[in-house]
């Protein structure tokens, strides 16, 4: 479940369960699982009925990379997540934090996301 060595870990591993317990991605309604580094931010939009990816964006891409730990640089990969998402027939989502705080970089996602046409 979590790491014995870094309590930081164990804590944000309890909350990923907490948090996944209650959220489930349906065909109708696929989760928005966001993954936030120190330096690098990523989003999958994921099918979990089939354990499929639907559509994804990071801050790894080439094109992305500048600012890429920054609040601007999560903008950009929200809005590039929810142009795909819709390219791929997707409207409506359910957002998954991943343990992390909505705050900062994982909110900016999630605010570009819904300006670019996903429904949250």
């Amino acid at each position: 479940m979590g790491s014995k060595t870094n309590p930081r870990l164990a804590h944000r591993s309890r909350r990923q369960h907490r948090v996944r317990k209650k959220i489930n991605g349906t065909p109708e309604r696929p989760r928005v699982a966001v993954f936030r580094s120190n330096k690098h931010i990523s989003a999958q939009v994921i099918d979990d009925t089939t354990g499929t990816t639907l559509a994804s964006a990071s801050s790894y891409e080439s094109d992305l990379r500048s600012g890429s730990g920054t609040v601007d640089g999560a903008k950009s990969v929200g809005a590039r997540l929810g142009e795909r998402a819709k390219a791929a027939g997707i409207s409506a989502v359910v957002f998954d934090r991943g343990g992390n705080r909505y705050h900062g970089r994982v909110a900016a996602l999630a605010d570009a996301a819904r300006e670019s046409g996903l429904e949250f």
